[in-house]
């Protein structure tokens, strides 16, 4: 067992994180339901775009926090190889879910449109909007969202493993609600 235990508030973005990507990837979906020119296209971009800034400022949030407290160390039974590639697995999820913001941030200033937050504030656009240059941060944007998808679901994947075959308490210190060492299995 680990020496210490993710804190409320990791617990909290990361499932906040977590909910926040399966909502904006649905919304990515639910945009080509409608035509262009579509009211509700337009509706569905505008809240793509809310959620994704705020995804950006949990993940702002999540990086500050996991800089000042860190994370709970592996159990002692992992492999320097099951390390390497628990920390290669964490890396891909942060450098994606930076990567992910910032790309749809430049993808609707390259469109041309401001970023509005819900209503409650707009920044326009610095730069000149440019088609083509949208079109290949579309491309890199979608790439990444696939991957973190990907990632995200080897992370769950390896979580699992660790809960029901290793019996360790990777996947319970990463619960709500669940405190250190309490192994809802057994």
């Amino acid at each position: 067992m680990s020496s210490m235990s993710y804190s409320p508030t990791q617990k909290l973005l990361h499932w906040s994180i977590f909910g926040l990507v399966a909502l904006l990837y649905g919304l990515s979906l639910a945009e080509d339901l409608f035509p262009r020119g579509d009211p509700g296209r337009d509706l569905v971009w505008w809240l793509h775009i809310s959620f994704g800034l705020l995804l950006a400022a949990f993940v702002a949030w999540r990086l500050a926090v996991r800089l000042s407290r860190g994370a709970p160390s592996l159990p002692a039974a992992m492999s320097g190889p099951e390390r390497l590639l628990a920390h290669a697995g964490h890396l891909g999820l942060y450098a994606l879910l930076i990567a992910l913001p910032v790309l749809g941030i430049l993808l609707t200033w390259y469109r041309g449109d401001a970023l509005s937050f819900f209503g409650l504030f707009t920044i326009p656009s610095p730069v000149v909007a440019d088609r083509e240059t949208a079109r290949s941060i579309k491309g890199l944007h979608e790439l990444a969202a696939n991957g973190i998808l990907i990632v995200a679901g080897l992370h769950a994947l390896a979580a699992f493993w660790h809960h029901w075959v290793r019996r360790d308490d990777v996947l319970v210190r990463m619960l709500p609600g669940r405190r250190r060492g309490v192994h809802p299995a057994e």
